[in-house]
């Protein structure tokens, strides 16, 4: 984030004394840091020691939910036909992936007190249905409908849903940070009047509460495709206060402003998150091209240094037909692929659009998973035919 934060109790010094109300004992701090020392960080201050473990055990894992033989191909796949009970981390069911990314969804269906910590990855959790909760060291950070939740890679956290009845999320995860683009943002940072969000935008954890508990919690890490099992003797969320840049916030997808043109313009106007190995952009209501001869649709197109991910969250998708909420398409580098027959003519003299999406860009091809075979439109491919 591009913003200081400042929460609950700090000492007015960092890495000097600061003692507990009975005047003796300390309150640990904790640097939360990137890059080493040289990139943006937090300071929170623990009533316990954070390293403090009674035991560590591997978790068995499934790895072999990849589709080794999977032919190149244009796909399409329904997220809401692949469920599996559990919380909000084992609830997850993973169907694209590369050495920088995985991208996943889950149903939660049960609440959870368990905590859980991606010690690898960074993570940018879509709550595309439900509302609730989201617990870490840093406080209560409250989410509804169509917020992003963008979690720093060490982030120990819960998800608490309001109701499990119908909660989903849409998870990309990342090795390098979600970064808000640098031509959105002057020379100090702040974002410029041009950016489509502002910081007022941004939602930041509020004030929790420390929990002074001594006993056993069960922390669950995430190391790539590897998941251990910490005991802690304490409870994680036992911080008085924190001060920095580096922390967990939401964004609702509604808050974005879309840009505009006279001509069709290219998908990264619809720029919001950069990394170093792939792009976030979302698709928003917005009124379309004022060129007296525009076409809306989008113009067919090779991506020849990335594969195009599109996850479908609500509304009317202009240039294609057959997707619903919770459909994904992958369009693989290399192949052409654009509106399906019949579009490019229908979106001639249509004056706005009513839709939201979410694309990833990957700049490494994804690998597709079983859970893509076992929920793809087998005939998805042959879609650009004209009868």
């Amino acid at each position: 984030m591009p913003f200081y934060v400042r929460v609950g109790k700090v000492p007015p010094k960092r890495h000097t004394t600061f003692y507990k109300d009975d005047g003796k004992s300390l309150y640990r701090e904790e640097l939360f840091s990137t890059q080493g020392f040289s990139g943006i960080y937090s300071n929170k201050y623990h009533m316990y020691m954070p390293p403090q473990v009674d035991s560590i055990g591997e978790l068995a894992q499934n790895n072999s939910n990849e589709w080794p033989d999977a032919p190149l191909q244009y796909y399409h796949f329904k997220t809401d036909s692949k469920q599996t009970n559990g919380d909000f981390f084992s609830a997850r069911n993973e169907f694209l992936k590369n050495d920088h990314c995985v991208i996943s969804t889950a149903h939660p269906t049960e609440d959870s007190e368990i905590f859980y910590r991606n010690s690898y990855h960074h993570e940018m959790i879509f709550v595309h249905r439900g509302e609730g909760d989201f617990l870490s060291e840093y406080g209560r950070l409250p989410f509804e409908q169509w917020d992003y939740i963008m979690v720093p890679k060490g982030t120990t956290y819960q998800m608490k849903f309001r109701n499990y009845n119908d909660a989903k999320i849409f998870i990309v995860e990342s090795d390098t940070p979600f970064e808000i683009p640098r031509h959105f943002r002057n020379e100090y940072g702040q974002l410029k009047e041009d950016a489509p969000y502002y910081e007022r935008d941004f939602k930041v954890p509020q004030f929790m509460e420390p929990i002074d508990q001594l006993g056993s919690f069960k922390l669950i890490l995430k190391v790539s495709n590897r998941t251990f099992e910490y005991e802690l003797p304490h409870h994680p969320f036992d911080v008085v206060g924190w001060d920095g840049y580096l922390y967990p916030y939401t964004f609702n997808i509604k808050e974005y402003a879309p840009k505009v043109g006279k001509i069709h313009l290219p998908p990264p106007i619809h720029l919001l998150f950069t990394t170093e190995h792939f792009v976030v952009c979302n698709f928003v209501p917005r009124l379309f091209d004022f060129h007296p001869d525009a076409i809306p649709a989008p113009y067919y197109h090779s991506n020849v240094d990335s594969d195009e991910v599109l996850y479908y969250v609500y509304g009317d998708f202009m240039s294609r037909s057959g997707v619903q909420e919770g459909s994904i398409t992958l369009h693989p580098m290399g192949i052409p692929h654009g509106p399906q027959p019949g579009k490019t003519e229908a979106s001639i003299g249509k004056k706005e659009t009513d839709e939201y999406a979410i694309m990833i860009d990957t700049f490494t091809s994804l690998k597709v998973t079983k859970n893509v075979q076992e929920t793809m439109v087998e005939d998805y491919h042959h879609s650009w035919l004209e009868n």
